[in-house]
């Protein structure tokens, strides 16, 4: 059966991407500007980490809606020197004295990215009471002085460098504002920035966003120790506490990093590092395991039986992941064309945001990083005195009494869906790949890394291939390139969604990923084709173009 979709015949765009490429590393990340960033320090004789540092500090001034200070996620780093991979888990925490009083369920309402339900105003998601400590700093600050070889300063000198011109406005910031604009018009700071004159900002104008560089070289100077217990960690609750948040200086002081060996899973001669359970690393694994079974010796080239596989693959392991989540019940049924607990299908990716990016350097050492605000945005809320742009990570967390993501004081976010991952082969690093999009991160990156592993794929054929998506939620979606067989092939075992691979929304999440051959040395960087400011970069001095910076400026 197959099912209708407004998204089968809404577009007719070939979207490609160019990798770029060189034996000195590669970057590639959710913003042009930001890989740059990155790819500075490898040019500056950084390594792969500090390259990844500089990246993700940089996105809060070009691509702030999807990650930044006020968020959180996840980092995998193979070190080939030490042949030893290690994960950093920099999510958020509730604060200790948050209250379910504080949520009541407003069945009203729909449910979060998450799957679990809506409650009064939205509190969960969006607005002071929909954040958590946030863990970029301390996670990006711990990876920089373990593993890194620049000093902070320099490895943010290009962040600074793009808060101080301000975020250049085009059409697809225009679109991310306008997507957001309700939630921005509940918050005066945020309202401020983007929607001047009470409307999202239009391209070709210039927003800047006050305080912002002030507190990137706040940070610059005094690391994590300032955000968490110094001067900014007093500003920070100031103005959370202004805006009625029960976080607390003891919250912010208390947080800490976890570093830890990261889960494994063995695919075809390779190992695959994710950050485990609390991500989507458990569903990667369980997946390709199915897959495996399924498909014991791969053809020359994947046939409609390769894709049922997939899908039936990740059908099983999304179920298995309800299950332990508390969206289904233990005794859900094996059919595979189930939803929630309610029987309705969760599909809140179209408004989730993250940013994933990837960093590799000519000595082979290897990174995957993917953090986030959540939802597109986040909380909707800038603090005023710092700039930053809160999480809305509570939605992480069910309201309800009793399961295992219940809010409770404290709590760490332990349910994920980002899967930054690290390929190894023979000892070598041998490809990066990670994905914004919500639910549809996990089947996303485990695609392209079985088409790599299973057929000997290019990493730009594989990221640029068609894909299906697939999260036990009623039916499959699958992009209309896919042949006739296929397409035919799936339509006998799932409910099918014919819909296209667009700018928005991304129904088939948001890949970027890096790739090294160890025999010639050669790194390649890719981005997602319908990520348009996307893409990846090689080392070069980082220089902003002049021709951008003289656009009219919008102040609040």
């Amino acid at each position: 059966m197959i099912l209708p979709s407004p998204h089968a015949d809404s577009d007719n765009w070939t979207l490609t991407t160019t990798p770029v490429r060189s034996p000195r590393g590669a970057v590639a990340a959710q913003h042009r500007l930001a890989a740059r960033a990155g790819a500075a320090q490898l040019e500056a004789g950084g390594n792969a980490v500090d390259a990844i540092v500089a990246t993700a500090y940089a996105l809060n001034a070009v691509e702030p809606w999807m990650c930044g200070l006020g968020g959180s996620g996840f980092m995998v780093i193979w070190l080939a020197r030490e042949q030893r991979a290690v994960a950093l888990d920099f999510q958020g925490t509730l604060p200790a004295a948050i209250r379910l009083d504080d949520y009541p369920i407003d069945p009203a309402r729909p449910h979060t990215p998450m799957g679990f339900p809506g409650v009064v105003d939205d509190a969960n998601i969006a607005g002071y009471r929909s954040i958590t400590v946030p863990g970029a700093v301390a996670g990006l600050d711990h990876a920089l002085a373990r593993f890194g070889s620049r000093p902070r300063a320099e490895v943010m000198a290009p962040a600074i460098a793009l808060a101080e011109r301000g975020l250049q406005v085009d059409w697809f910031t225009t679109l991310q504002i306008a997507l957001c604009a309700p939630t921005l018009a509940r918050d005066p700071t945020s309202a401020a920035i983007y929607l001047p004159g009470g409307h999202p900002a239009t391209p070709e104008s210039h927003l800047r966003i006050p305080q912002l560089a002030d507190t990137l070289r706040e940070i610059a100077a005094g690391g994590a120790e300032t955000f968490y217990r110094g001067e900014l960690a007093k500003q920070i609750v100031a103005d959370l506490q202004a805006g009625g948040s029960r976080l607390t200086r003891e919250d912010l002081a208390g947080y800490a990093v976890h570093e830890y060996a990261p889960m494994l899973a063995s695919h075809r001669g390779y190992t695959l590092y994710t950050p485990g359970e609390t991500s989507g690393g458990l569903r990667q694994r369980e997946m390709l395991s199915h897959a495996g079974a399924a498909m014991p010796v791969p053809p020359a080239r994947p046939t409609p039986a390769t894709w049922v596989a997939y899908a039936e693959a990740l059908e099983a392991c999304w179920r298995q992941h309800k299950i332990r989540t508390g969206v289904l019940p233990p005794s859900a049924g094996e059919d595979v064309n189930g939803g929630n607990a309610n029987g309705e299908s969760i599909d809140g990716e179209h408004g989730a945001c993250t940013s994933s990016m990837s960093a590799v350097d000519a000595d082979g050492n290897m990174v995957a990083l993917t953090y986030t605000l959540l939802n597109r945005f986040g909380s909707g809320v800038t603090l005023p005195t710092t700039g930053m742009l809160m999480n809305d990570s509570v939605s992480y967390f069910d309201p309800r009494p009793g399961y295992p993501t219940t809010m409770a004081g404290g709590k760490r976010i332990n349910s994920s869906n980002m899967c930054p991952t690290v390929a190894v082969k023979d000892g070598e690093a041998r490809f990066s790949v990670g994905a914004s999009g919500g639910n549809l991160i996990m089947p996303a990156v485990t695609q392209v890394a079985a088409l790599m592993m299973d057929f000997g794929m290019s990493l730009e054929e594989a990221v640029q291939h068609p894909r299906l998506d697939a999260s036990h939620r009623g039916s499959i979606r699958v992009d209309p390139r896919f042949d006739a067989a296929t397409l035919a092939a799936l339509e006998s075992r799932f409910p099918l969604e014919i819909a296209q691979s667009l700018v928005f929304p991304k129904l088939y999440a948001c890949v970027s990923g890096v790739a090294r051959d160890p025999e010639s040395g050669e790194c390649v960087g890719l981005h997602d084709p319908t990520q348009p400011i996307g893409g990846g970069a090689t080392p070069a001095p980082f220089q902003l173009d002049p021709l951008t910076d003289t656009a009219p400026e919008v102040r609040p």
